[in-house]
């Protein structure tokens, strides 16, 4: 299980996390939602031990701080939003990037399998930086893939962090990206992701974690996270939560244009 307590992060002279508690379950996918600069990125970079933070992680019952970094890159893979190369790889050199920081390296045709599941096939020998944005993306993930193929070792739990996996992607794609993620998390693996697509959140989550201004609005299923005052609230516009008949899937559209406080912000 992975368990944050109390998480402050300070960068600079700005606080952007304070006093935030919360967790995420092996066996679901868990998502981080908020609007633009509230923190979710943030916490990630904390889960994963990439920024400085006051209070205390754990996953799988590890403490992150004196976890060797090797011993974490055996049990979690990162997607950051966007990882810029400045040298001509070729696609397959980049996925299997992931095998050196894994556990896998003598698994050669694990690279293949992890483009293959990214619906990247027969990209191998592409340069990366001739791919479009969505495409890099999914070599990434692919990449992060191959660092944690299987989603349980020796009984223990491995996890993806995933910082806004679907954003640069066209509708199909998010959907291939988000079923893979799923399904990794229903084999008994962990998923931690941010997510900005509410409807996509609403689809594939298990927890919701929501954050405003730096703080934990509310974690729990997405039908009890996802109501018109919070939400309307965090994110500064009317919004009404309803449910299609047909597959019973909640869904989330803007119900004004105006920013300005509507029916919904009231209580």
């Amino acid at each position: 299980m992975l368990i944050a307590k109390d998480i402050g992060v300070r960068l600079g002279d700005n606080q952007v996390l304070r006093d935030l508690t919360f967790t995420a379950r092996p066996g679901e996918l868990t998502a981080i939602v908020g609007p633009n600069g509230s923190g979710k990125t943030t916490l990630l970079r904390a889960l994963t031990g990439d920024v400085e933070f006051d209070g205390a992680i754990s996953l799988s019952r590890h403490d992150i701080r004196t976890t060797p970094p090797w011993k974490l890159a055996a049990t979690r893979g990162v997607l950051p939003q966007s990882t810029p190369m400045a040298f001509p790889f070729t696609v397959l050199e980049v996925v299997r990037l992931g095998l050196i920081a894994g556990i896998g390296a003598d698994r050669a045709a694990l690279p293949h399998r992890a483009l293959a599941a990214v619906d990247l096939a027969g990209f191998e020998g592409r340069f990366y930086q001739e791919l479009s944005g969505g495409e890099q993306q999914r070599v990434q993930l692919a990449r992060v893939l191959c660092q944690i193929w299987e989603p349980v070792v020796a009984g223990e739990p491995r996890w993806l962090f995933l910082d806004e996996p679907v954003a640069s992607l066209d509708i199909g794609h998010q959907l291939t990206v988000m079923q893979l993620a799923h399904d990794y998390a229903k084999a008994g693996g962990g998923v931690v992701a941010v997510m900005h697509d509410l409807n996509l959140t609403a689809m594939f989550a298990d927890s919701v974690a929501l954050i405003h201004n730096g703080a934990l609005v509310r974690q729990d299923t997405p039908a009890k996270v996802f109501n018109d005052h919070d939400l309307s609230v965090a994110y500064g516009c009317a919004l009404r939560v309803n449910e299609t008949p047909v597959f019973d899937s909640t869904f989330l559209l803007p119900h004004t244009a105006s920013t300005g406080p509507g029916p919904a912000h009231r209580p």
